[in-house]
């Protein structure tokens, strides 16, 4: 068992977007007791004695929190490096400019398309002109800007726009990453999953971006997992290299654990340290002593790790089950189905989707 190196903390789920494709926990309500300054505190100095050099704030909208500066300030003064990840509602330009003061390291931005009116339409809310002018405040406040764009069926055919949209902000790395269906993005899988025509040109797109722009620019391209053969290395492993911890305290190995029906531990109730060693929502998946077949016998069980527990779950009710995925997995025809359908025609365009409440 090696030392997490990555934090995700994830400092409230309260957020102003109510994007249908958001992987926070469908029981929002379930942590609006959210730990305090002096508590997230603590956290980071024991999530820098465990060995963690990389703290990513997240949620929801971590702008959200008055002591959002506070959080920063402390990371800063222990050496961790920071990423803000944020949708930009709130990012004023002197709220920026005390984060900056504070030391903060890196800023991520999320947008939802490239076009105005789509770009609100999927938010929610209007926020496309306030996400464009956060992207400035940044380059003009001298942070890497990283620009995050979820892609799904409603906008993966504008990736050429929104690359475009990326050089034209100045952003130093643009991650383009295709839905996960974890939280509100499973209930809305049916109208988000892309079908492999527009996958295939976005890859192309992708391809030829990467060429024209590896001199100034990043791009991460993130194939949705129903697509692929084999599944994708779950967090490198369970528990083996970062942790989260959410809002309300609860330490999982992974964003989307919170789904699964294993003993919740706390930081209002033990330290990092013995979580991370002892405690059963880490020790559940970790390593392969775990795994059935065909992933126990499998050439490739330390590489993708059986795939993600969470996702297992969520389409078997097992989350100890070979990650559905997987075209060797028993399950798979539970993907295959899904993809079927993304591919059968237009009238799935229509299909409703169902918004993350505001809070």
């Amino acid at each position: 068992m090696d030392n997490p190196f990555g934090l995700l903390a994830e400092l409230t789920y309260r957020c102003p977007l109510a994007c249908p494709y958001c992987s926070n926990p469908i029981n929002l309500a379930g942590y609006a007791d959210e730990l305090d300054t002096d508590e997230w505190r603590r956290v980071l100095v024991e999530a820098r004695d465990l060995g963690v050099l990389q703290c990513h704030l997240s949620g929801g909208e971590p702008l959200l929190r008055r002591d959002l500066v506070e959080i920063v300030a402390q990371a800063h003064d222990l050496g961790l490096y920071t990423n803000l990840v944020t949708s930009a509602v709130g990012f004023s330009r002197p709220r920026a400019a005390h984060l900056r003061a504070a030391g903060l390291d890196h800023v991520q931005v999320s947008i939802q398309a490239d076009e105005p009116a789509l770009s609100d339409a999927i938010a929610g809310t209007p926020s496309y002109d306030r996400k464009i002018e956060a992207m400035r405040v940044v380059k003009e406040l001298g942070w890497p800007l990283t620009v995050n764009v979820v892609l799904h069926r409603r906008n993966i055919d504008r990736v050429a726009e929104v690359l475009a949209l990326a050089e034209q902000v100045g952003a130093d790395r643009v991650e383009l990453a295709n839905t996960q269906y974890y939280g509100w993005a499973s209930r809305n899988r049916a109208a988000l999953l892309p079908s492999r025509a527009q996958l295939d040109a976005a890859e192309v797109v992708v391809r030829a971006a990467r060429t024209r722009l590896r001199d100034r620019m990043d791009v991460s391209y993130v194939m949705p997992d129903y697509y692929s053969r084999y599944p994708k290395p779950c967090m490198g492993g369970w528990a083996a290299r970062q942790l989260t911890v959410t809002p309300n305290g609860d330490v999982l190995p992974c964003p989307a654990a919170q789904s699964l029906p294993l003993p919740r531990a706390s930081v209002r109730a033990d330290s990092l340290a013995r979580i991370w060693a002892d405690a059963p929502v880490m020790t559940a998946f970790r390593g392969t002593d775990w795994m059935p077949e065909p992933c126990r016998s499998c050439d490739r069980r330390e590489l993708d790790f059986g795939g993600c527990r969470c996702q297992a779950f969520q389409l078997t009710g097992d989350a100890a089950r070979t990650d559905p995925v997987c075209h060797l997995s028993p399950d798979h025809g539970l993907v295959a189905r899904a993809v079927e359908a993304a591919n059968a025609g237009a009238a799935i365009d229509d299909a409703p989707l169902v918004p993350r409440p505001h809070r």
